[in-house]
């Protein structure tokens, strides 16, 4: 068996994609999702010039051979547009070997740990009382877990919340936009934010937050210290981790568990982190972090320090890569917990899956390889919009972390 034919297909029902396609010479194929944010044509041509060529010919069940081959073979290792390219291949080469297999890649990794992903969904308000109420609906709604994020007074925008209540698009068409951003303010507003939901559903659900690296070490150690009354299932993206070290001073102040990773893109962004246990759940996603093949040795490395696993699950991850996640979940014995941010239903037309939401957990068909598809014909009918995420700067205006 060799691999035949790869191409891309880029679509924007609503927000952009990057889908790779690898086909068989024996008419099976497989797809990965190829998705950067803000950066989706950097992915592609990566693709197009300088992997697809390298790749014909080749037998697609050594899914391993290959993740080495486009890794070490590339001389320039890692980053988010290299391990972006890789995971798409990974993903494919994956799907490939489950339909070849008549078995869903669950089944290829080991079985299933569990019979479902439970997952936490958003709920956002422009103010306290509409972030209240929208943790209110989701539980109605079945979750078990929320994140939970809200306006502050004084800023004119804020991170997970949209000018509108209901989802939460954070990719904006056209060029970046800029936000104002002032720490103290959220300091003051966030503990207040979750002694008021506390008040409202109690301590049954799960209740998560995310600081979106917007602090340093110190502050968010406050922080992690202020909200300890509330029982915060996690902080997430305290502090930026370029500095790994960094976590243990917030460590050192806080029992709030810390999560992490969603922007890694290999197991060396989290290998301190997690050898020292200066956090309890890695965020790093199958599509930035170089595939199934490369997030199965970071979710292992994880388990001999009891980290778990709490992937990032946002729109722009297309349903290609969601479905990766369930497996990969389903599988994990050290899964923790799975983000979701439902795709709008055109984008669901144009990738039909098997995963689904039942009474806050994820679940999936018995279905050969990942278990979704893409209709090509309506992808094609939505081409690609430019678009990016914001950019934040201090009211001096500095440039800050969005």
């Amino acid at each position: 068996m060799k691999i035949e034919r790869l191409q891309t297909i880029v679509t924007c029902p609503g927000r952009n994609f990057v889908t790779v396609k690898i086909e068989t010479d024996q008419g099976v194929y497989g797809l990965g999702d190829a998705t950067l944010n803000g950066r989706e044509l950097a992915v592609k041509s990566y693709l197009e010039d300088h992997v697809f060529p390298c790749l014909v010919g080749r037998d697609p069940r050594n899914i391993e051979d290959i993740w080495q081959y486009l890794y070490r073979g590339a001389y320039w290792r890692r980053g988010p547009v290299t391990m972006t390219a890789i995971a798409a291949i990974d993903m494919a080469l994956w799907d490939i070997l489950g339909k070849l297999a008549g078995m869903p890649v669950y089944r290829m990794l080991g079985g299933k740990s569990r019979q479902g992903l439970m997952v936490y969904g958003h709920a956002t308000g422009r103010d306290h009382a509409e972030a209240v109420e929208e943790v209110q609906r989701h539980i109605e709604q079945g979750y078990k877990a929320i994140r939970v994020q809200s306006g502050v007074p004084g800023l004119e925008k804020v991170y997970g919340v949209g000018k509108a209540a209901g989802q939460y698009e954070p990719a904006q068409k056209g060029l970046p936009i800029e936000e104002a951003w002032d720490t103290a303010l959220y300091l003051r507003h966030t503990p207040e934010l979750f002694r008021k939901v506390r008040e409202a559903v109690g301590f049954e659900p799960h209740l998560l937050h995310d600081a979106h690296h917007r602090l340093t070490p110190m502050e968010a150690g406050r922080l992690g210290k202020d909200l300890e009354p509330y029982r915060l299932f996690w902080l997430e993206d305290a502090t930026p981790a370029e500095n790994q070290e960094a976590f243990r001073l917030i460590r050192q102040h806080t029992t709030t568990p810390l999560a992490v990773g969603e922007v890694f893109n290999s197991i060396w962004d989290c290998k301190d982190l997690i050898q020292q246990q200066l956090v309890d759940y890695i965020r790093a996603t199958i599509v930035h972090a170089g595939g199934i093949t490369h997030v199965r040795r970071i979710a292992d490395f994880a388990a001999l320090h009891q980290v778990r696993t709490g992937f990032h699950g946002a729109t722009d991850l297309s349903p290609v890569c969601m479905a990766a996640a369930v497996n990969f979940g389903l599988w994990a014995p050290n899964f923790g917990i799975q983000e979701l941010m439902p795709h709008n239903a055109l984008t669901d037309e144009v990738f039909p899956h098997s995963y689904r939401f039942e009474d806050g957990y994820l679940v999936m068909d018995d279905v050969p390889g990942l278990g979704v598809d893409i209709d090509e014909a309506l992808a094609c009918q939505y081409p690609y919009e430019r678009a990016y995420l914001p950019v934040a700067r201090l009211r001096d205006g500095s440039m800050w972390n969005w």
